[in-house]
């Protein structure tokens, strides 16, 4: 495990943020250059200036280098040139290679042996990527965030992430806050402390979008709703479901209790991207005493067809995304013919995300996104009509309601 604290402290950046792409957190336009001042406590007491490039770009990889030469640091300053190596994802940003001259001798030697040992810390880019490469930045970046990680040049230093939030921090390049890196090594109250701080950069800062999480997955979470449909389901049908398991960005749900005509046992799996939250799967048996309208797709023999069996099922039906990465009012998308989805529900769509409401639900009072689709489903009227989700920042979904082309209405409420 990493040894060790680090924090890298961002308000609407050097890593600036304008969507939800990592490019904007780590930008890297041709001719784009960073000075730091770093130092280290115990290793490098005399402060370092270092400059950063834009070495090459390609695609969505691309290369930052840096040096010391040539800016007037005074004797006892570290001196050092390296390059570090970058791919955007769509998890988020990883580093995926690194190189530079040795760190100074008096540094310690962070590998099992001395002989080759491809591990430093004597540069700001290195205290950036250390124990976190993959990825170095879960995205998208919504509160509560939290990522594994290995690095090192045997992927041996392991590291766990959690993002914090906003916090204003002052630097030379940037009086009104920006970035600086703190690297706490364990130790106690004696150990050393590395800091980085940008004196300057051709960069300018961008307004920082919103980090709330309109559907947290947090493990041992629970989600209870109630759902009905005017024609079809009047006997109130509740489920409850936890979050088993969270691997970075990726949670998988379980059906724990389904009370009403409806009893199912299922699973289904979640993950935040920066495509969006999207369904990955939804595995559900179940028995019923009531009796829904047959939905597509008409080319799937009807044994096989999809069924609305729990209140997940109403809000994963027809397309993904769920949601953008880092939903704003006015974003819209629409369904693909070419996508699984299609060919799983045959569903042609559009969704926009209309606006902000209070919404009033057992669970309690929220103020939240209202998020409209259109679905059609040829040729059958259930599987057809308006679909309205409210997300509430920090508990997800916690309203629905589905007026299908059949007249009939289902209706979805948080209880918890």
């Amino acid at each position: 495990m990493l040894k060790g604290v680090l924090g890298c402290v961002a308000a609407a950046l050097l890593w600036t943020q304008a969507a939800a792409a990592s490019d904007n957190w780590l930008p890297h336009p041709d001719g784009a250059t960073w000075t730091y001042a770093w130092s280290d406590s115990a290793y490098a007491p005399v402060s370092t200036l270092e400059k950063v490039t834009v070495k090459s770009q390609k695609g969505t990889s691309f290369t930052l280098a840096w040096t010391t030469d040539g800016l007037g640091n005074p004797d006892g300053a570290v001196s050092s040139a390296g390059a570090a190596s970058f791919q955007e994802t769509n998890a988020g940003l990883v580093n995926v290679d690194w190189s530079s001259t040795p760190p100074p001798p008096e540094f310690p030697i962070l590998c099992a042996q001395a002989t080759g040992c491809g591990n430093a810390l004597s540069s700001t880019l290195y205290n950036l990527i250390w124990g976190s490469r993959q990825p170095l930045l879960a995205e998208p970046l919504v509160k509560g965030a939290t990522w594994t990680s290995t690095g090192g040049a045997a992927n041996d230093v392991s590291s766990v992430s959690v993002y914090r939030g906003r916090e204003k921090v002052v630097v030379p390049a940037f009086p009104q806050g920006v970035v600086r890196i703190e690297f706490d090594h364990s130790g106690g109250a004696n150990a050393p402390v590395m800091i980085a701080e940008l004196q300057s950069t051709t960069q300018a800062p961008l307004p920082a979008v919103t980090d709330d999480d309109f559907f947290p997955l947090a493990k041992d979470s629970t989600l209870a709703f109630r759902w009905t449909n005017t024609k079809h389901l009047k006997t109130p049908e509740t489920d409850r479901f936890v979050v088993d398991a969270v691997v970075n960005g990726t949670a998988r749900l379980k059906l724990q209790s389904a009370t009403g005509p409806i009893k199912a046992v299922g699973t289904y799996g979640f993950s935040k991207r920066l495509d969006g939250l999207t369904n990955l799967w939804g595995t559900t048996t179940s028995s019923a005493s009531v009796t829904f309208p047959p939905l597509g797709p008409t080319g799937v023999p009807a044994s096989q067809r999809n069924r609305f069996v729990t209140a997940l099922d109403l809000l994963t039906f027809g397309m993904n995304p769920i949601l953008t990465a880092l939903p704003a009012v006015g974003d819209q998308w629409s369904s693909s013919r070419s996508s699984d989805d299609f060919r799983t529900y045959a569903v042609d769509g559009q969704t926009r995300i209309t606006g902000m409401q209070t919404v009033h639900v057992p669970a309690g009072t929220f103020r939240a996104l209202v998020v409209r689709s259109t679905l059609t489903q040829r040729g059958y009227t259930f599987g057809s009509g308006t679909r309205t989700c409210w997300f509430a920042a920090g508990k997800g979904l916690v309203k629905l309601v589905f007026a299908h082309r059949d007249g009939s209405v289902s209706t979805v409420v948080r209880l918890k």
